[in-house]
């Protein structure tokens, strides 16, 4: 049968997939991921057609989004199978829609920092402005619960120390260039290309606030009736998974450039050879959703009134990684 490859771009939401796929034994596997770096895996896997190769695999397509809270609502209504997304959508969904969505392997640790222009400590940010991509997401919370714990508030019209501006990355990097803002805590490449186009410096590395120097930046998700039902094809999508995390940890430098040739296909603008470097030097490919980590961040989220619980029991299910990874072994 021949193998389906569908781009679907979705700024906005779902309804922008306007054909969903039919449901059955012969429909399609619908894989989320973002043109991001930070989802190097999965661009390469679409980039040279490794999913759709995979035998067991069968029908698949392939569903671009662009921002968390899209794709995590695309899961849950059906519309996709499996997606690449960062902790805190992850959790978020997790908690907001009944518990059904799984987190099946970890893809990608580091890479989030806090550039700043000219603050050279916490204290200096008083009376800045910082931006973040999304109001309530992974680097939204890391800033905020670093804030807190440097003892700086937050400003609103009431007053306060710091204010933080939830833009998307592009703006932010506009509005950094432009000196509107004094930083941004954000993922990768977005630090390096605001080092390398703006100046200034890191302020805060988020790696150097986690034990080990580990925190998921991505993590591959699907939900609990996908699990149950499609487990064959997931186990078919988690061996290309694998083998590129391998690939990757094997020669990075090999990697980053086949990931920022398929970023670069995607988005018509690959990242210039010392920022590529730069991103991916703080980026590490793992198959380990840090289930640790997961915890703390739900606690941030919990603390900061975005989630209702940091009850995340239940989260993680690497059943199907294990018994790829054994089956590998044997």
């Amino acid at each position: 049968m021949k193998h389906l490859l569908v781009l679907c771009a979705v700024l906005t939401g779902i309804a922008s997939c306007k054909s969903d796929t039919p449901t059955g034994a012969d429909a399609p596997l619908r894989v989320a991921f973002f043109p991001n770096i930070t989802h190097a895996q999965a661009l390469v896997a679409n980039s040279e057609g490794l999913f759709g190769s995979q035998p067991g695999m069968g029908r698949m397509e392939v569903r671009q989004f662009n921002a968390g809270p899209a794709a995590m609502e695309a899961l849950v209504a059906g519309s996709v199978d499996v997606a690449y997304v960062g902790p805190g959508p992850a959790i978020n969904t997790y908690l907001k829609a009944g518990r059904e969505l799984r987190i099946i392997a970890g893809a990608v640790n580091g890479g989030a920092v806090l550039v700043v222009k000219n603050a050279k400590s916490a204290e200096e940010l008083k009376g800045k402005k910082l931006a973040t991509p999304q109001l309530g997401n992974t680097q939204d919370i890391a800033l905020r619960t670093w804030l807190k714990g440097q003892k700086l508030s937050i400003a609103t019209d009431a007053g306060g120390d710091v204010q933080v501006i939830p833009i998307s990355n592009p703006d932010i990097l506009g509005q950094y260039l432009q000196g509107a803002i004094e930083g941004a805590w954000v993922p990768e490449p977005w630090g390096a290309r605001m080092l390398a186009e703006g100046g200034g410096h890191i302020l805060v590395d988020e790696r150097d606030l986690w034990p080990g120097k580990r925190f998921p930046t991505t993590v591959v998700v699907t939900t609990k009736k996908v699990l149950e039902t499609q487990r064959p094809r997931i186990a078919a999508l988690l061996r290309t998974h694998v083998r590129l995390t391998e690939r990757w940890r094997a020669d990075p430098a090999a990697f980053a450039t086949a990931a920022n040739a398929a970023f670069g296909r995607l988005t018509q603008k690959p990242l210039p050879g010392p920022v590529l470097q730069d991103a991916f030097s703080r980026l590490e490919p793992s198959l380990d959703p840090v289930p640790a980590a997961l915890a703390t961040s739900a606690r941030h989220a919990k603390e900061l009134g975005f989630i209702p619980s940091d009850d995340i029991a239940g989260l993680v299910d690497l059943s199907v990684l294990d018994e790829v990874r054994g089956a590998k072994a044997n």
